[in-house]
């Protein structure tokens, strides 16, 4: 029953989080392409005219940051066999990370450091945290396969981004280093529930 209640919990935490993204940035001061291409998600959670429904966003990176937290205290730490300590404490870096990025938003200079510091948590902190997952379980079935390749994807564009900060894509980079960890939730949640 515990494995049910974490899996809805994941699928919904994910689900909730991408529904959320795209209306934000249908209504963002874009085409949704553009929004997509050339703005960040954090740009989406800014109070400004350019992003009316920024509690939306920010609500999103709350709700997954809190899904993260309580899925795997609650349930999938108990699939994890190896290195459990380690998991624990990127669990809680990552969870952090994510609820700062939604409670500080990028657009204020006096606390643009700690929103930049929760991206960070989140980012690279979430894509470590799935290559420990996969490394840590039992058997390397499919599952932990599926989540070592979203760790690695995501680490990759996590430091392309970092080292093209100025580009106009980043943004795509950007993306490509969060959605692994939101794309592992819902795998997540599915895996839970079904077992």
């Amino acid at each position: 029953m515990k494995a049910k209640v974490a899996g809805i919990v994941f699928i919904l935490g994910s689900l909730y989080y991408l529904i959320a993204e795209v209306i934000s940035a249908a209504f963002f001061n874009a085409s949704l392409i553009n929004t997509y291409i050339f703005h960040t998600i954090s740009e989406l959670g800014i109070p400004s005219v350019n992003s009316p429904l920024f509690l939306l966003m920010n609500s999103a990176f709350i709700f997954i940051g809190l899904t993260l937290l309580f899925g795997n205290f609650y349930k999938f730490k108990d699939y994890i066999t190896k290195n459990k300590s380690v998991f624990y404490i990127f669990t809680i870096i990552t969870s952090l990370g994510v609820i700062i990025v939604g409670l500080i938003h990028g657009g204020n200079p006096l606390t643009l450091g700690y929103h930049a510091l929760g991206a960070v948590m989140a980012i690279l902190g979430g894509n470590i945290l799935l290559v420990l997952i996969s490394r840590s379980m039992c058997d390397f079935t499919l599952y932990q396969k599926i989540t070592l390749v979203l760790g690695v994807i995501g680490l990759i564009a996590f430091w392309t981004m970092f080292f093209n900060i100025e580009s106009i894509y980043m943004p795509v980079f950007e993306r490509l280093s969060v959605y692994p960890l939101v794309i592992w939730s819902f795998l997540t949640g599915c895996y839970l529930f079904v077992d």
